[in-house]
């Protein structure tokens, strides 16, 4: 059987209607075509667009640089993200704490956590000290291993700051409740913050429920939640997203033990229950299997 080691990085950025910072972007990771964007996933509604980036990992690397193709693309992705992109024009029903939301590397085939871990600090490193961002590590590239959630809770993430659940302009982080690990302990309204971590797969599925009452679409994923006594390592919350739809959004942590057919019944069975009824749900990014087959075939093609 072919050994892989392979890296992942997820790079979610609070935009999608800027074209020209959307391709200024992509432009700045083409520079690294060992390590090229295999999925992109865009919603206008959320004004938010997520890319995968896969590439090889050596084993034999110093420490953070194991996988240098994928954290110099990354960056790269960053700093012209920042450059093109003004947080306090922003405006979307996706919560965001940063013009660079949130970045998270996955090992795939062979590659051990501890290994991405190091190219997420690496990263984190840069983006504070060059480009004097707060950045917050999680999972295993946090020493004490906190999670992405309770960072998220400290900084009020889950608090839409405008009428109908919409985040509208700038962060009021200005002084930081949590020390960040790399970076000022001030964030800019034009930029924000950024988390990085390192983390197993995790898979995002969400599910259209059609109704306007976003209190019964709360409660539903509440409910459907491991916090909230539901599916155990899920975790939920409720996003408008127009037209009478308001999504059960969704972290699956564990997608081998509790996968999106599971969350989708749940959440299927809990909205007969207020009476409303739901869609079929997405996946917001291709599966881990999905994501190599893509990768090695990108790979192929350009050799």
């Amino acid at each position: 059987m072919l050994k892989l080691m392979l890296a992942c990085c997820k790079v979610y950025i609070s935009e999608s209607r800027n074209r020209g910072a959307l391709e200024s972007i992509e432009k700045a990771a083409k520079l690294f075509p060992e390590s090229p964007i295999v999925n992109k996933f865009e919603d206008e509604i959320y004004n938010r667009v997520g890319y995968t980036l896969v590439s090889k990992i050596s084993p034999n690397s110093s420490s953070g640089s194991c996988s240098l193709p994928l954290k110099n693309a990354s960056f790269a992705m960053v700093k012209a993200a920042f450059e093109t992109i003004d947080l306090q024009e922003h405006c979307g029903t996706h919560p965001r704490l940063g013009v660079v939301d949130h970045i998270c590397f996955h090992p795939l085939g062979t590659t051990s956590l501890d290994m991405v871990a190091d190219t997420a600090k690496s990263l984190a490193f840069e983006v504070g000290s060059n480009l004097k961002v707060p950045t917050f590590l999680y999972g295993a590239a946090q020493q004490e291993g906190r999670s992405l959630d309770s960072i998220r809770r400290e900084l009020g993430y889950f608090h839409p700051n405008s009428s109908e659940n919409q985040w509208i302009g700038g962060t009021k982080l200005e002084t930081l409740q949590l020390k960040p690990d790399e970076g000022p302990a001030h964030a800019t309204q034009a930029k924000g913050v950024i988390t990085i971590g390192a983390t197993r797969w995790v898979d995002n599925y969400n599910i259209p429920v059609f109704t306007n009452d976003i209190s019964i679409v709360r409660k539903i994923a509440k409910r459907v939640s491991g916090k909230g006594g539901g599916l155990p390592s899920v975790q939920s919350m409720a996003l408008t997203h127009g037209g009478g739809t308001i999504e059960v959004a969704c972290n699956l942590l564990e997608p081998a033990r509790i996968g999106g057919n599971q969350v989708q019944l749940e959440v299927e069975q809990l909205a007969r229950e207020e009476g409303i009824s739901v869609g079929k749900g997405y996946y917001t990014d291709l599966s881990e299997e999905k994501i190599i087959e893509s990768y090695l075939k990108l790979v192929q093609h350009s050799d």
